[in-house]
């Protein structure tokens, strides 16, 4: 049985438990919970797997049961199976500063990585041999990036010729030069909930001649992103943390308009063909967003995210409203972690700055899996990363400051 707070402890859960209240009453986006399907869990694990829409379930037996079942082939056109990743991109586009016409959704985050990755290069060597400069033989990798970022890029250089270096965001501008060629950044780092500097890496990537690749997982549908106003190149994400599109949803690529025509991607499918229904045996591609696409989109999960995404057409909800809950939720966590954990516990790695924090917290503590496995155990699901980091990802469409407040106070009992 873990142990209550200490008397000081129990009067500022009291306070705090009344602030949340408050804090609740007061947020224009606490209706919005009743869209999903929750329980009396404290759900933190957004940053992984978002919560499922409530609406989402009716809307995939429609498509199983009515447009598989009953229209069978006649719903690539009847249902818009066939142009659902372009249609469903320009949903996403304005949750991430994008104009229509620059996203196609598809295939996973490591795939639309390294078409990505491998199109940045080809362009840069395009730039190269017009300009007569030097080679451009380089890529850089956020050396803290999410390994399957890595993995990628390794073997993107490989496949290009390039030498891989992996540096640190903040080292991003002191390392480029008339060799890079691309640059592969994350917008949030996924264990600390880094915030990193977009607009300024973007522009330092850019006076130096080369192609800037950002991974949007971990800011998607958490904070504003701003891709056509800072002149992103390309960006991938995933669609099932902040977007709650579900397990395994598909990932989407962002092809800025003017770098369309340029787009070669390395991986040419038939779905990405000037005539797809053509059946030629050279390849000519597609016009657009389109040339991001590889071969059949998965249906299912395509739909499901599609539905998902109707959270975002409620009145009052915008990527400025869900960015100043977000920033409040996190500072009232380490708040209500402040006055409830005993001192020198538990360490945050998160920045204190808002313009250098996600929509997570990151805690360090000595024995933190076995710590969240307690918290699972008491209804307070966050999640693990080796070797010493406890993780509560905060989505502000469905998480309000009671949970917030609940989770500091089970961490304080489960560390005694």
């Amino acid at each position: 049985m873990s142990e209550p707070l200490d008397p000081a402890g129990e009067a500022a859960a009291v306070d705090l438990a009344g602030e949340a209240r408050r804090l609740d009453a007061a947020d224009a986006l606490a209706p919005l919970r009743e869209r999903f399907v929750l329980d009396d869990v404290t759900y933190l694990d957004g940053n992984s797997l978002g919560a499922l829409p409530a609406h989402v379930p009716a809307r995939v037996d429609d498509v199983v049961r009515r447009q598989w079942g009953e229209l069978r082939i006649r719903s690539w056109e009847e249902s818009g199976w066939w142009t659902a990743p372009e249609r469903i991109g320009d949903r996403i586009a304005p949750l991430v500063g994008a104009a229509a016409g620059q996203i196609v959704v598809g295939d996973s985050t490591s795939v639309n990585v390294f078409k990505a990755l491998v199109a940045a290069v080809r362009m840069a060597r395009e730039d190269g041999g017009e300009g007569g400069g030097a080679v451009r033989d380089e890529i850089l990798v956020d050396a803290t990036t999410f390994p399957t970022d890595g993995y990628i890029a390794e073997s993107a250089a490989r496949m290009t010729g390039c030498a891989l270096r992996p540096v640190t965001p903040a080292e991003v501008p002191g390392a480029l030069g008339d060799r890079t060629a691309a640059v592969l950044l994350n917008h949030v780092d996924y264990r600390t909930g880094r915030l990193h500097d977009l607009p300024g890496l973007t522009r330092a990537v850019h006076a130096c001649g080369a192609y800037a690749v950002w991974d949007l997982c971990h800011s998607a549908g958490a904070l504003p992103v701003g891709l056509d106003e800072h002149g992103v190149d390309l960006a991938v994400g995933c669609t099932y943390k902040y977007l709650n599109g579900g397990p395994g949803s598909p990932a989407y690529l962002y092809v800025r308009r003017d770098l369309q025509p340029r787009f070669d991607s390395p991986l040419p499918g038939w779905n990405s063909h000037a005539e797809p229904f053509g059946m030629r045996s050279a390849y000519a591609p597609a016009s657009g967003a389109v040339r991001g696409r590889v071969g059949t989109p998965d249906i299912l999960s395509l739909l499901a995210l599609e539905a998902a995404l109707d959270v975002w057409d409620a009145d009052g909800v915008s990527v400025a409203a869900v960015r100043a809950k977000s920033l409040a939720l996190t500072d009232f966590f380490l708040r209500c972690v402040g006055a409830y954990v005993p001192a020198g516990r538990v360490e945050s790695v998160t920045p204190a700055a808002h313009a250098e924090r996600g929509s997570q917290v990151a805690l360090r503590c000595d024995d933190a899996g076995e710590v969240m496995k307690r918290l699972v155990e008491n209804g307070v699901v966050g999640d693990f990363r080796a070797p010493d980091v406890l993780r509560f990802g905060f989505t502000p469409l469905y998480v309000g400051f009671a949970d917030v407040e609940r989770a500091a106070r089970v961490l304080a009992r489960t560390l005694g």
